[in-house]
């Protein structure tokens, strides 16, 4: 029997591979469709504080969205991953300018632990991932990082994951300590995970 850990990695390998065969034509296509249903949401119209990610590599675009979100005058909280405490703390940034390689080369904020916010001042957080089902489950890079921070809200704000119509899967094992998102956002639709 397959392990649930090997299930995972098998999975991770193959999205990330159909993932990085979308050519860069198709990928800005789908980059564009994904924002504009974010930015049609009300409750992203709604957040006065957003908490977003730096995409890298093949990831969905979100400098853009990160700009944009900027210019509406909304509060922008990115993640910072502390490799020493095995977590992830936010930082608020007022310009994209602001952000420099980090953990793996992910672009984040360069900023001193002062400016770090806690997970619950934000009104919706969007959050990167490999692969994603149709009840919620996230597979990620497999570091835990963001299942980690998301455990620790006391508030329950909505959690939207961005993907490509490739990156979703029938189902993706979890464990207990797994966050679920609560919408998927691809080309294509919106998908609400839980009803």
């Amino acid at each position: 029997m397959v392990s649930p850990l090997n299930m995972k990695e098998s999975i991770r390998k193959e999205i990330l591979r159909k993932r990085d065969e979308i050519s860069l034509d198709v990928k800005n296509a789908k980059d564009e469709s994904i924002k504009q249903r974010l930015f049609s949401l009300q409750e992203f119209a709604d957040a006065e504080i957003v908490f977003l990610y730096a995409s890298f590599r093949t990831e969905v675009e979100t400098h853009i969205i990160i700009e944009k979100s900027l210019e509406m005058g909304k509060r922008v909280m990115l993640p910072k991953v502390q490799i020493d405490g095995h977590m992830v703390k936010l930082y608020e940034i007022k310009d994209i300018n602001e952000l420099s390689p980090g953990h793996m080369g992910i672009p984040e904020p360069a900023f001193p632990d002062a400016y770090s916010v806690s997970i619950d001042d934000v009104n919706i957080t969007v959050v990167p991932g490999v692969a994603f089902d149709y009840s919620g489950n996230r597979l990620g890079y497999g570091g835990g990082y963001y299942d980690m921070l998301l455990a620790q809200r006391k508030k329950k704000t909505p959690i939207i994951a961005l993907a490509y119509e490739e990156q979703l899967v029938e189902e993706i094992p979890s464990e207990p300590h797994d966050i679920r998102v609560d919408m998927i956002i691809t080309d294509k639709r919106i998908i609400m995970t839980r009803v």
